[in-house]
């Protein structure tokens, strides 16, 4: 120990030694001080207030282990390349999309992060019976009130804070957002149909709480560059929306075509038409008892409960295929098939 102790810590190591020495059991309370330092908590002072230790570093962790969905992030590669394209087609001008990231976080965390002012957009997912979120900040609803009103191309949108979005501005940021809303459907499409609704504009984060603040969502932040005039676009799905989908999300594939090789699905449909099947004509059945089969011998005969030119089965594996008639064709004893036996459900024969 260092000869600068403080003399309170002497104190209190003469009080514990008084109290041993009395055999009195020690029930001493815990100030706050003392409180806060055993759990990690501090006045920020000295360390910026980033420091974070103990409980304090668990309670507030936002990110603990949500698995990772990888079929979800081809799904928003490919809305990326969409929008890229509808966004030309909507603003008459060269637009490009780029994904920032994709996080998982919980859903209190990001509302306390959304850089206002920006406009709020709550949409529902109509096969799913959930919402998500889509948040638009103020360089981009400048700039797309901008390039939609005419603007000159190459200079900066001028923004105007300190006063609430006029009713021109948010009825052409709801053109935008339903551009992006049909981009977002196409892209699922693949996976699964799902229709994206809008439901209502917000600009205060409260107002659009659209899940418990404790859980967990996918956020992609997409950039989208229109010249010298561009902003930034989020997308917040919780977990619990895509819920529905979680099987194929879960899914690993590769490519554009969502695990489908065409090259290997081609040369596998030739190989089967090559393939060779064995039919065999069923001309009856019976139901014997055991000790009969062992009485049969060389020369016994067997009855078939058929008339000669009834119909007889062809089957394959076990299966019937098709009903025709037996006869003769250049010596040999062939059967012409009349038509298709239907195949019954796989309900009614596991019945």
């Amino acid at each position: 120990m260092s000869g600068d102790a403080d003399p309170s810590d002497d104190e209190l190591a003469a009080a514990w030694g008084a109290a041993t020495e009395s055999g009195v059991e020690a029930t001493r309370v815990l100030n706050q001080a003392e409180i806060d330092s055993l759990l990690g908590f501090d006045d920020g002072s000295g360390n910026g207030g980033d420091a974070r230790s103990g409980i304090q570093r668990i309670i507030s962790s936002g990110l603990v282990s949500y698995e990772r969905l990888p079929m979800l992030e081809i799904v928003f590669d490919r809305l990326v390349r969409i929008m890229s394209t509808s966004l030309r087609n909507f603003t008459s001008d060269n637009v490009e999309v780029s994904i920032d990231n994709i996080l998982s976080l919980r859903f209190g965390d990001y509302l306390n992060s959304i850089p206002l002012p920006a406009m709020l957009a709550v949409f529902k997912a109509e096969e799913w019976d959930n919402y998500g979120l889509m948040v638009i900040d103020s360089a981009m609803i400048y700039s797309i009130v901008d390039v939609l009103l005419g603007g000159r191309r190459g200079t900066a949108a001028m923004r105007i804070e300190g006063r609430p979005y006029t009713t021109i501005e948010r009825t052409l940021v709801e053109r935008l957002i339903h551009v992006v809303l049909a981009d977002l459907s196409a892209s699922f499409d693949p996976i699964c149909p799902v229709t994206f609704r809008y439901e209502r504009l917000e600009v205060n984060p409260r107002f659009a709480t659209i899940s418990r603040l404790s859980n967990a969502a996918v956020l992609a932040r997409l950039r989208i560059d229109m010249e010298d005039r561009g902003g930034r676009m989020e997308l917040l799905l919780p977990y619990a929306t895509l819920e529905p989908v979680r099987e194929l999300l879960l899914q690993q594939f590769m490519g554009e075509k969502f695990g489908r090789d065409s090259i290997w699905e081609t040369h596998l449909a030739e190989e089967l038409w090559n393939t060779e099947v064995e039919l065999e004509a069923l001309l009856d059945e019976q139901v014997m008892q055991l000790s009969d089969v062992l009485a049969l011998r060389p020369g016994s005969q067997l009855l078939l409960n058929v008339l000669p030119g009834a119909p007889v089965q062809l089957r394959c594996g076990g299966r019937p295929l098709y009903e025709g008639r037996v006869g003769r064709r250049k010596n040999r004893v062939a059967v012409r098939i009349e038509r298709d036996i239907p195949h019954a459900p796989v309900a009614s024969r596991q019945g």
